[in-house]
């Protein structure tokens, strides 16, 4: 499922033809996403309580923001999500499943509160732990400050063997951060989607299987199941918002309240 015309091959080229600004921003994101800064992160903004806002309030921020480390779409993250969503309702998808990439990136609101982008997008990765080198411009962990603490460059690092996904620290972003918000209200499929959609070097490059437990595997699955509608989706072409304006209306009634906590 490739849009635009693009082949499979043409997504996520982090090459020469990459957006420019692409490398610049996983330089900064790599240097600076450590142990620490992620710890710090979580205790700002978990438990949720900084904003109550309408869900719709945080969609519609999505029509702003563009995604400064996506080497393949320049348009706002609003027409990203439609361009997801739509497609999983084309191949018939559970509703849950359309919901799910429908809002998957709606943690970006991040941004709103003040959070430069990369501390909010880009591939997730864990710290605590040496970096794979399957990562996306793995190179630029040589300015991570982390590489030079022993305890975090080895293998499983703080961690242990088989402790599972949900005790690992992944860097920090939306992707955690919306978990946190939704976690009340979708089933534990959708919530894998929101969580590790961005952490490649798992679902898509199966790296880090030695910290997952059992019930991690099944749920990566699902994480496996939904990228190419994340990835393949992406496309110039943009989403009749006003015409889609009422089905995504109903669906988001159907699983989440008029207002979340942030």
């Amino acid at each position: 499922m490739t849009a635009g015309g693009k082949s499979a091959s043409e997504f996520r080229n982090y090459g020469a033809a990459a957006r420019p600004g692409v490398a610049d921003f996983y330089r900064e994101n790599h240097a600076r996403q450590t142990l620490a800064f992620v710890l710090a992160k979580k205790a700002e903004y978990l438990p949720l309580r900084r904003h109550r806002m309408g869900v719709w309030q945080a969609i519609e921020y999505l029509g702003e923001l563009v995604d400064a480390s996506d080497p393949d779409l320049e348009l706002p993250q609003l027409e990203h999500a439609l361009q997801t969503a739509e497609a999983l309702r084309r191949d018939g998808r559970p509703r849950w499943m359309v919901l799910a990439g429908f809002v998957h990136d709606l943690g970006k609101v991040l941004c709103l509160f003040g959070e430069p982008q990369w501390a909010v997008v880009g591939d997730t990765f864990p710290v605590g732990c040496a970096f794979s080198d399957k990562i996306v411009h793995a190179e630029f962990f040589a300015e991570n400050p982390d590489t030079a603490v022993p305890e975090y460059s080895t293998r499983t690092g703080i961690y242990r063997e088989g402790c599972g996904l949900g005790a690992v620290h992944l860097s920090w972003g939306h992707d955690e951060y919306l978990y946190h918000v939704l976690r009340p209200y979708l089933p534990e499929e959708a919530l894998a989607i929101v969580r590790w959609h961005s952490f490649y070097a798992a679902h898509r490059e199966r790296e880090y299987e030695f910290l997952m437990n059992a019930s991690d595997r099944p749920l990566l699955e699902v994480v496996r199941e939904f990228n190419p509608y994340d990835l393949y989706s992406k496309s110039e072409e943009r989403p009749d918002w006003d015409r889609l304006h009422p089905y995504y209306e109903d669906l988001v009634a159907s699983f989440l309240p008029d207002t979340l906590q942030w």
